[in-house]
């Protein structure tokens, strides 16, 4: 944990910039953007919901298939695993990739399940994929040393992954979820009905009626997209200057705090959805999300350097998302999230957290 610290330091570029800048607002400052970040993050999520919903609807594709484009790829993830393995920690990377996996399941999927418990209609290859997206890793961890061509290997599965699920959503006569709210709304006869929560924004006025308003709601997509990036990153530099200022980055509740903020825009693009009616866009976070870490972020990791596998990943973390994963798959087959699914599943999460700390000495910062 101590490594992650010590890269996002010398981190470049963006990233680095806003770490600097609110680091030389004090203690203080960094509590204040801290809020910034939060309310930032909440208007953008709930601004991307509606235009993802309202693209959808308008260039009659599926909500799922843009989901996983826009929410799938963790963008912050990869900036930070480029600047830990750069930093030739990539160690630390691959245990931020593992971690980040973990957490959008043990955290992410448990809050909404048990803030708000909802159906899921995925087709069964999409659960399969899901669950079997952890085992690609075992056969480059077993050989353990990760190189270059292992990590093209990995961002080669990753594309196919995606595609394979973007292509089926195009070549669906039905999409996915299409018994939600939203779903019933979508008429035999091609027509769109939006439900009341979905019916009055602003921007209604300026776009909806314009020619080629799908792509126009589906670059505000992109605009708030970048907005929750932002966000995310002003979270993380407050975050990190605020422990750091109470003295707690060496405790287990400072690195509690921090994970807790780091996955906040995961929770937020999964509950948020569920709770609004659409919860094709947070089960297509969380899968993407989730497929992103465990092939792309960790193929990202080798394409700067070589990785010596440690023995707890093989033994311990790599099992433990294997495991996590697989009942979160099975959940989702069984066609409904339930609370106690949720609870299960974070305290898993927990417990993980318990023996790595105490067996291990530590966990992997997720985000």
């Amino acid at each position: 944990m101590d490594e992650d610290v010590d890269a996002a330091e010398n981190e470049g570029g963006l990233e680095g910039a806003i770490e600097g800048f609110v680091e030389a607002q004090g203690l203080l400052g960094a509590v204040l953007v801290l809020v910034v970040g939060g309310v930032l993050l909440t208007v953008c999520v709930e601004k991307l919901i509606s235009y993802l919903t309202r693209a959808a609807l308008k260039l009659k594709i599926s909500l799922f298939a843009l989901a996983i484009l826009f929410t799938g790829f963790e963008f912050d993830d990869t900036i930070l695993a480029l600047v830990l393995s750069a930093g030739d920690l990539e160690g630390a990377a691959l245990g931020t990739a593992l971690g980040t996996g973990l957490a959008i399941i043990g955290v992410t999927l448990a809050l909404a399940a048990i803030i708000r418990p909802f159906p899921v209609d995925l087709p069964s290859d999409y659960i399969a994929l899901f669950a079997m997206a952890p085992l690609m890793l075992i056969p480059f961890v077993l050989l353990g040393t990760l190189t270059f061509v292992h990590g093209l290997l990995l961002l080669v599965a990753f594309v196919l992954a995606f595609g394979y699920i973007i292509a089926r959503e195009y070549q669906r006569d039905t999409p996915v979820f299409r018994t939600t709210e939203l779903g019933e709304e979508i008429q035999a006869d091609g027509g769109v009905a939006l439900p009341a929560e979905f019916s009055e924004i602003s921007e209604d006025r300026l776009v909806g009626g314009r020619f080629a308003s799908g792509w126009l709601w589906l670059l505000l997509s992109v605009l708030a997209l970048i907005g929750i990036v932002f966000a995310s990153m002003l979270l993380e530099a407050g975050s990190e200057v605020v422990i750091d200022g109470f003295g707690l980055e060496e405790t287990v509740f400072g690195a509690t705090v921090l994970t807790v903020i780091l996955t906040f825009e995961d929770v937020m693009l999964t509950i948020e959805p569920v709770r609004r009616g659409v919860p094709e866009i947070g089960v297509g976070n969380v899968i993407g999300s989730v497929l992103f870490s465990v092939t792309g972020n960790v193929g990202v990791i080798m394409l700067l350097s070589d990785l010596e596998i440690s023995r707890s990943v093989l033994t311990f973390h790599l099992p433990t998302v294997i495991v996590v994963t697989a009942l979160a798959a099975y959940f989702l087959y069984k066609g409904k999230l339930k609370r106690w699914h949720g609870f299960l599943l974070g305290g898993l999460y927990v417990a993980y957290w318990l023996i790595a700390i105490v067996v291990f000495g530590g966990v992997p910062i997720s985000g």
